[in-house]
């Protein structure tokens, strides 16, 4: 799948939508079954030391996990970015904290993802 800015875009607004609102399913229904996520947050959340997540149900409960933390989760977009099959997501949190997410795409959905986080202010 080639990806151009528009549907970058147009991604992006919807995923930090769904994101805002909390709507899990509404997230979970960009990504492939098969989806691998890998993140910091994946370590502090789980206590797992691969930061990996395997599949769109260990990711399910990875996010519900992580919302029932964190009530007032909210998302800035700052910026998107566009390579082959891959978009750059540049946001912050609502703790402020810059956040990057390269989501890589097949077939319209995301397969592999991978979140990496600035300092905390």
């Amino acid at each position: 799948m080639t990806i151009d800015h528009a549907f970058a875009q147009r991604f992006a607004e919807e995923w930090v939508a769904v994101w805002n609102a909390r709507d899990l399913e509404g997230v979970l229904a960009h990504y492939t079954d098969d989806v691998v996520f890998v993140s910091p947050r994946v370590v502090s959340f789980l206590g797992d030391p691969s930061g990996e997540v395997r599949g769109k149900d260990a990711l399910r409960a990875y996010w519900g996990k992580a919302l029932a933390l964190l009530p007032d989760l909210h998302f800035t977009l700052d910026s998107v970015r566009v390579s082959v099959d891959t978009i750059v997501l540049d946001y912050r949190n609502e703790r402020g904290v810059a956040v990057a997410e390269a989501l890589t795409f097949r077939d319209g959905l995301v397969c592999r993802g991978f979140g990496a986080y600035g300092p905390e202010s």
